[in-house]
């Protein structure tokens, strides 16, 4: 028997406007990954809420206690959605957010949030080498533009190569849209 979650990965205020890291597209992605969390709640589905927090006083965004670590208000958990703090880029490491999976049944996984290029990879790598089917709403997550070797990669363009790779073997790939049309 087939069992959803829905793991929602970072959507915290220092990627918003006036945050310390904002991401390209952040408030259109944030709005795409709402709805697919009340689908998901609709639909009784597991729902888990990771947030990171940086270990340390020196962080460059999401510091301990802060504002800008604090989960945005459109992505606010409700009584019974299992949430989970992370230290490390992929939120299976270190965390009990397997644990959490398993013990509900957990067979797929569909993932939202941010950074595209960061945490929304190595989680759904992660989901898929542990044994869940895997699938990214991509236009609900975010990039930012990266440096590499002195050039600037585009926040679309670091979306859509990250995209790419996981659609080739860890992941479906699928608009919001897409992803609520499907029946149950």
């Amino acid at each position: 028997m087939t069992r959803r979650a829905l793991i929602v990965i970072d959507v915290q205020n220092d990627y918003f406007p006036g945050g310390k890291w904002e991401l390209h597209g952040i408030e259109t992605s944030a709005a795409n990954a709402a709805r697919v969390l009340a689908d998901a709640r609709a639909k009784q589905d597991v729902v888990v809420h990771v947030h990171h927090e940086f270990d340390g006083d020196d962080a460059p965004f999401f510091a301990p206690g802060s504002t800008g670590a604090e989960i945005h208000p459109s992505m606010q958990p409700q009584e019974g959605e299992a949430t989970v703090l992370k230290h490390e880029v992929n939120a299976f490491l270190g965390t009990n957010l397997k644990e959490i999976l398993d013990a509900q049944g957990v067979t797929d996984v569909t993932i939202v949030g941010d950074m595209s290029h960061m945490c929304i990879d190595a989680a759904a790598r992660a989901a898929s080498d542990h044994g869940y089917a895997v699938t990214v709403v991509e236009d609900a997550c975010s990039s930012r533009d990266l440096d590499f070797n002195g050039e600037v990669i585009s926040a679309p363009d670091v979306h859509k190569a990250y995209m790419s790779a996981l659609g080739f073997a860890y992941s479906e790939i699928k608009t919001t849209d897409a992803y609520l049309a499907e029946a149950d």
